[in-house]
C-alpha cells in the first residue's frame, strides 16, 4: 500500500477542486495513483474536470518563427521571470527557434548546431549564458511544420517582442489558392488555437488511451443514472461529442463565428482563397505548460536572485 502523503492529497486537490477527505479517500481507494484518483472523484461526482494542464509555474519564452511554407516553435525556460527580460536570453530564444527552422530539425539536434556568430554550439551557448546570467535554464522542446504548397502561419499571445511570449503557435495550411487570403485565414486560426487550447486535430488523432479512459468515466457516470442499457449507450455516445467539442481542433466551435465548427470555416475558406485548404497541422506551446514549480517565499526568491 503506498503511503499517502499530505502532499499527495494536495496535488490530487490542486488537481481536482475536490475536498481534502474526499482527495484522501480517493487516493486510499487507487493506491496513491493520482490520475486514477482523479477519474475515481469523477465517476463520483466528486471533481468538476476531466483533467488539469498543470500550474503553469517555470519561467522564461516561447519563440516563433516562420519563412512562409515552413514553421519553429520552441520553449525555452529559467528560474525567473526577470530572465524572460534579458536580452541575451531573448536572443538565445530566437536563435533556437531560426536554427530549427532553418534546419526542420529537433530540439535535440539543434544542441548541436552552430550558435551564430560565435564558435560554440547551441548547447554550449546555453551553458555559457548560464555563466554569465546567473541562472538555470533549460531548452525544453521544440516543434516544426511545413508544406509543400500553401504556409505555416504563427501567432504569438501578448508578444514580448518580435516573435516571442508565453503562448505560441503554429498553424499550417496546404491550398494553391491566394496566399495572403490563405494566410489571413492561418492567423485567425492560430488564434483560435491560442484560445481555445486544442488537443488533436481530429477524431482520429485522438490518442486511443485518452479515447478509451474518457469512455470509461463516462460509462460510470451514466451507469450511476440507473438508465437501463441502451439509453447508458446513447448517452455516452451524446457525451463523447460534446468532449470532441472540447479537445479536437476541426470539431470545436470557431471564436470568431461560434456558430460555425472550425472544420466549417476551412470548407467555406475555399471560395476566399480560390481553391481547396486543408488545415495539416498545429502546435501550441504554452510556456511552463504542466511544470510545477516548487512552492517558495516570494521576497526570498528576490533576496536570493539580488545575492547572486
Amino acid at each position: 500500500m503506498a503511503a499517502i502523503t499530505a502532499g499527495l492529497v494536495k496535488e490530487l486537490r490542486d488537481k481536482t477542486g475536490a475536498g481534502m477527505m474526499d482527495c484522501k479517500k480517493a487516493l486510499v481507494e487507487t493506491d496513491g495513483d493520482i490520475e486514477a484518483a482523479v477519474d475515481f472523484l469523477r465517476k463520483n461526482g466528486l471533481a468538476a474536470a476531466a483533467k488539469k494542464s498543470g500550474r503553469v509555474a517555470s519561467e522564461g519564452l516561447v519563440g516563433v518563427g516562420t519563412n512562409g511554407k515552413a514553421g519553429a516553435v520552441v520553449e525555452i525556460n529559467a528560474e525567473t521571470d526577470f530572465v524572460a527580460r534579458n536580452q541575451d536570453f531573448q536572443d538565445f530564444v530566437t536563435a533556437v527557434a531560426n536554427i530549427m527552422l532553418e534546419k526542420e530539425c529537433s530540439m535535440e539536434e539543434a544542441t548541436n548546431a552552430p550558435f551564430p556568430g560565435t564558435e560554440r554550439t547551441v548547447g554550449e551557448q546555453l551553458t555559457h549564458n548560464i555563466a554569465t546570467i546567473g541562472e538555470n535554464m533549460s531548452m525544453r522542446r521544440g516543434e516544426t511544420l511545413s508544406v509543400d504548397e500553401g504556409c505555416v502561419v504563427s501567432y504569438v499571445h501578448n508578444a514580448l517582442s518580435g516573435g516571442l511570449g508565453k503562448i505560441g503557435v503554429l498553424v499550417a495550411l496546404e491550398s494553391s489558392g491566394d496566399a495572403a487570403a490563405l494566410e489571413a485565414l492561418g492567423k485567425q486560426i492560430a488564434m483560435h488555437v491560442a484560445a481555445a487550447r486544442p488537443e488533436s486535430l481530429s477524431i482520429d488523432d485522438i490518442a486511443p488511451e485518452a479515447l478509451e479512459r474518457e469512455r470509461s468515466v463516462l460509462v460510470d457516470q451514466a451507469k450511476a443514472s440507473g438508465k437501463p442499457d441502451n439509453i447508458i449507450e446513447k448517452m455516452v455516445e451524446g457525451r463523447l461529442r460534446k468532449y470532441y467539442e472540447e479537445v479536437v481542433l476541426m470539431e470545436q466551435a470557431f471564436v470568431i463565428d461560434t456558430d460555425l465548427k472550425v472544420s466549417k470555416v476551412i470548407e467555406n475558406a475555399s471560395n476566399d482563397v480560390g481553391a481547396p485548404v486543408k488545415l495539416t497541422g498545429f502546435v501550441r506551446f504554452e510556456l511552463g505548460e504542466g511544470i510545477e514549480k516548487s512552492e517558495a517565499d516570494f521576497a526570498a526568491e528576490v533576496a536570493a536572485t539580488l545575492n547572486t
